[in-house]
């Protein structure tokens, strides 16, 4: 028995005409008298009792009919629930970011996520770039939402957004008036930094463009997020180089400073192992794309 037997047996049920049931079916009335009594055999029941003026359901055929009615609607369920699967309309995404990334286009990903797939689940983890990076390999996340560089074999990294690094100093430090300071102007001061194993390029990055300036950044402190160091800068524990989204935290008792020179720039990339992706994934990527095409013309534009 196919479905297509069941919509026959409910078109007859529910015209009692096997020539008006046929033209609501678009074939012919031979073939449809024929899958009926087709369909009686495999039940071994009769389903509809003929005259040569009347058709009317048996008993059986009554209670067959609210069944099959029932698998058509449940069949039909099951298309549109495939269907908008394959449109990412449901479905679960897995998501890992940084804190830092909250600052910038990623929300904006997220509220127009949310708004046009409110029907696919999105799980949020916050971890550092180090844990999603472990976790894209293993297949606990998605897409991971990271500081750049990645270097990382087999993902495939998108540039969401790419701004300049400026100093975060403590209130009271001398230059805390000063609108740019060259890099050179922090060469006695202590810093605070994220470990090295975190983010070693981002980390060698920086440490290059403290010794072009003529000095090895002395490091007293270290901190696995951030907002710590900018924490940690406000006590006034030292100063730091931090990517410039991160002046939306207002923190008190810090002020941020441009660098002059040579500018510095830091850049939080999307990254996900390339698969086969469900309609959800596929959906995300999409906002995800668009977002970093967006990013490219503006860095293009800068001058």
């Amino acid at each position: 028995m196919e479905l297509r037997h069941l919509r026959y047996f409910v078109a007859v049920a529910e015209e009692l005409h096997f020539g008006r049931a046929a033209a609501r079916m678009n074939i012919a009335q031979p073939p449809l008298s024929q899958q009926i009594k087709q369909l009686e055999k495999e039940l071994a029941v009769t389903l509809f009792t003929r005259t040569r003026r009347s058709v009317a359901l048996t008993d059986a055929g009554s209670a067959f009919l609210r069944e099959a009615r029932r698998t058509l609607a449940q069949a039909e369920q099951a298309v549109r629930a495939a269907q908008r699967a394959a449109r990412g309309e449901t479905g679960r995404i897995v998501v890992g970011f940084i804190s830092s990334a909250t600052y910038t286009v990623f929300t904006d990903i997220l509220r127009s996520f949310a708004m046009r797939y409110p029907g696919v689940d999105v799980v949020l983890e916050e971890s550092t770039t180090e844990q999603q990076l472990r976790a894209l390999a293993d297949g606990r996340i998605d897409i991971g939402f990271l500081r750049a560089p990645v270097e990382v074999a087999g993902l495939t990294v998108s540039t969401l957004v790419r701004e300049p690094v400026i100093a975060a100093v403590p209130a009271f430090h001398p230059l805390a008036r000063a609108q740019s300071i060259a890099l050179k102007k922090l060469a006695a001061d202590a810093f605070i930094s994220l470990p090295r194993r975190m983010l070693p390029g981002f980390h060698d990055y920086l440490s290059a463009a403290c010794i072009r300036a003529g000095f090895v950044p002395r490091v007293a402190h270290e901190a696995h997020q951030l907002q710590t160091v900018i924490s940690l800068v406000a006590a006034g524990m030292g100063v730091a180089l931090v990517p410039a989204s991160l002046q939306k935290a207002q923190r008190r008792g810090v002020r941020y400073l441009e660098i002059a020179g040579t500018p510095l720039y830091a850049e939080i990339v999307a990254a996900h192992v390339p698969h086969a992706l469900t309609g959800a994934q596929s959906a995300f990527l999409n906002l995800v794309n668009a977002a970093a095409v967006a990013a490219a013309d503006e860095t293009s534009e800068t001058p």
